[in-house]
């Protein structure tokens, strides 16, 4: 996927000023990329920043112009340069550093976007959505289930820039990852680039699979002998999966482009591992997607379940009604207070007339109760 014309022609708001007016500081004073002015550590979105020469992190602390510069001369190098929702104002400077385009800087800072890649110029830029499971002790109507954050990267020949958003995006057990087992270090950017989709879709299958399980349960609740499955809950969990779902579906475009070849920036050895991160992506849009299916299921069981509660309930309110009746009859007809009337004047009428309507309702209790109806 690429950049179109006319998204290039978009109006950029303050971000493009920003960017503007520090470009025009830094070409107007005539300074090196390391005399930029720095913002207060306090308030940096800097989480990390590294030199990396064949593979293997250089010593020390590196402001990301002295990296980026030392990267410059030397052979097979990059800089690893790693942000945590950064501002508008402190971005504007690294962007001017790396000579970053405008537009994936806007996207960056305002984080949340739908999964992509595409190209500026030399430089590709990705977005992914992180995921993950919030562990509860029961599944209820209000239950968060699936938690979400993004990741944006910023790929250049001699440079990655990842910044992060929300708290289930955290890239330091990556780092420590590749710092440890440097074998595709030395491919370049593209090599972290790997290992975050990597993580990412790791997640998605760990936070599928705990999904499963409250799927399994819910199942069980439903269908349980004792059934009484909250349709709340179900609509909880499907809303959750919902979620989870526009966080997973979309990265299969961007994943098949870099697959299938149409970014020729990444090295071909990194292109067969990025192939193995497409089918366990696949794997899990499809459990997602049988998850859709099977919370569809439990849905209308659901529902029918309930319809037959409420045919059943009905049914018993109308056989204490048709027992009610007999009595409410015979009561009626007794009522109405004529002279000449069959048994009026019998000594013994007012028992014999209960017992009528006492054996007359035993015998309808007995009926229902055979019949199902009670």
């Amino acid at each position: 996927m690429v950049m179109t014309d006319q998204r290039a022609q978009r109006e950029v708001g303050g971000l493009s000023r920003a960017l503007n007016a520090v470009t025009r500081r830094v070409m107007g004073n005539n300074h090196s990329d390391t005399e930029l002015p720095h913002l207060h550590p306090h308030s940096s979105a800097i989480v990390d920043c590294g030199l990396y020469v064949n593979g293997v992190r250089e010593p020390g602390h590196w402001h990301y112009p002295e990296a980026l510069a030392a990267a410059r001369r030397r052979p097979n190098s990059f800089v690893w340069l790693g942000l945590h929702e950064p501002k508008e104002e402190e971005f504007a400077n690294i962007a001017s550093v790396f000579d970053l385009h405008e537009l994936p800087v806007e996207d960056a800072i305002k984080a949340f976007q739908r999964p992509k890649i595409e190209r500026y110029g030399e430089m590709v830029f990705a977005v992914l959505r992180t995921t993950r499971y919030i562990e509860h002790t029961e599944l209820t109507e209000f239950s968060e289930v699936v938690e979400t954050g993004s990741v944006m990267l910023f790929v250049g020949e001699q440079f990655v820039i990842t910044v992060r958003h929300g708290a289930p995006a955290a890239l330091h057990s990556v780092r420590q990852d590749l710092e440890d087992k440097p074998e595709l270090m030395p491919q370049g950017p593209w090599s972290v680039a790997h290992a975050i989709y990597d993580r990412v879709v790791d997640s998605y299958v760990d936070c599928a699979n705990a999904v499963e399980l409250d799927i399994d349960a819910l199942e069980e609740s439903v269908f349980g002998r004792q059934g009484q499955g909250r349709i709340q809950r179900i609509y909880q969990l499907k809303r959750e999966l919902v979620e989870f779902r526009r966080a997973v579906v979309p990265l299969q475009r961007p994943l098949q482009a870099i697959v299938g070849g149409r970014l020729p920036e990444v090295p071909k050895e990194i292109r067969r591992y990025f192939r193995d991160v497409n089918d366990h992506l696949t794997r899990t849009v499809e459990q997602i997607q049988s998850f859709d299916e099977l919370l569809n299921s439990i849905l209308q069981a659901r529902l029918a379940q309930v319809s037959v509660e409420q045919n059943n309930d009905m049914r018993k309110i109308a056989a204490w009604a048709g027992i009610a009746a007999v009595w409410t009859s015979i009561a009626g007809i007794y009522g109405m207070n004529f002279d000449f009337m069959p048994e009026k004047h019998w000594r013994y009428g007012y028992p014999g007339v209960l017992l009528v309507c006492l054996i007359a309702s035993i015998a309808l209790y007995r009926f229902f109760r055979k019949s199902g109806w009670l």
